[in-house]
């Protein structure tokens, strides 16, 4: 699919983009860290992503709880996914890992440990590319274990009323989602992403780092009040969410005409990253959630058995 990028060349393209169809798997050769505020508790957290050993996976803890307990990043260990995806093992708990999970996943980062002091990943600037920044400028070590190989050989599919998402066989990696919104400003999106340059010219066409990573998550004016209402986006602000309502984005102007739905592919990677690797599969999802996108990612890896 042709590119629509409506900001300026080159303002997010990374240093380093490491390949998500490497045979091997990778960490991180230095360590970074990050401060800032939680969408929904509004609590500030640092967070510190180190190297890792082979096949440990990205793994989170939590520093500032005793013993400083490891919460896995599968599939295993999801918690709730209201308006964001959290995991939890024991009385550990850390919410809102999908955009942090999605630009280490969408980086080609297999194996990164990831220190956090509060409940909730920093939202930054509501997408994923200051945590890919920071991630190309860490740098990334290729290892001697390689990724498994894995296929799909039959469809799956989940649904809840008219909204859908389902894997079906590929020879590679492709997601494509439809979001669908009366709001004017956005209405009907569809967008395609692979990670794969099918022969493309232009280096930056399936990139990551500059084709989903730089969209911002999003919200509608009309349900602000009541989502404060009930205890959530505490954090939200016109910094670091796009708002849109009857008369356009309130907070303009976008970084690609389809924002939104590029917005919802970030967090189907960060989701779909909770089986450890990215199987050969085309996703495709319609008005779908974190819920929708975390069940598929359970009945595939119940397929792959690999969590």
């Amino acid at each position: 699919m042709q590119s629509d990028v409506d900001m300026v060349p080159g303002e997010f393209a990374s240093s380093q983009q490491p390949s998500l169809e490497s045979a091997l798997q990778t960490t991180l050769v230095a360590g970074f860290e990050r401060i800032g505020i939680g969408l929904h508790s509004g609590e500030e957290a640092r967070v510190r992503v180190l190297p890792a050993s082979p096949s440990s996976g990205r793994f989170f803890v939590r520093t500032d709880l005793p013993n400083q307990p490891e919460i896995p990043a599968k599939i295993d260990y999801l918690g709730q996914t209201v308006l964001s995806t959290e995991l939890h093992k024991n009385s550990a708990c850390v919410r809102t890992v999908e955009h942090l999970l999605a630009a280490l996943a969408g980086m080609g980062i297999d194996n990164a440990c990831i220190e956090i002091d509060g409940p909730e990943v920093p939202l930054l600037d509501g997408s994923a590319h200051l945590w890919v920044d920071a991630i190309a400028q860490a740098g990334v070590e290729t290892l001697s274990v390689p990724r498994p190989e894995i296929h799909l050989t039959e469809p799956l599919f989940v649904q809840k009323e008219d909204a859908f998402i389902s894997a079906l066989p590929a020879p590679s990696l492709r997601l494509t989602y439809g979001i669908d919104f009366d709001l004017p400003a956005i209405g009907n999106q569809w967008y395609s992403w692979s990670p794969v340059s099918n022969g493309s010219n232009n280096p930056n066409r399936n990139s990551f780092a500059t084709e989903i990573a730089p969209a911002r998550t999003f919200g509608l004016a009309h349900q602000i009040d009541w989502l404060r209402e009930q205890g959530l986006i505490k954090g939200g602000s016109l910094e670091n969410a796009l708002v849109c309502g009857v008369e356009g984005w309130v907070n303009p102007p976008l970084r690609f005409s389809n924002e939104p739905v590029r917005h919802k592919i970030l967090d189907l990677v960060g989701d779909l990253s909770l089986l450890g690797f990215f199987p050969a599969v085309h996703v495709v999802a319609y008005k779908a959630s974190h819920h929708l996108h975390t069940q598929l990612t359970r009945l595939l890896a119940q397929r792959f058995a690999c969590c």
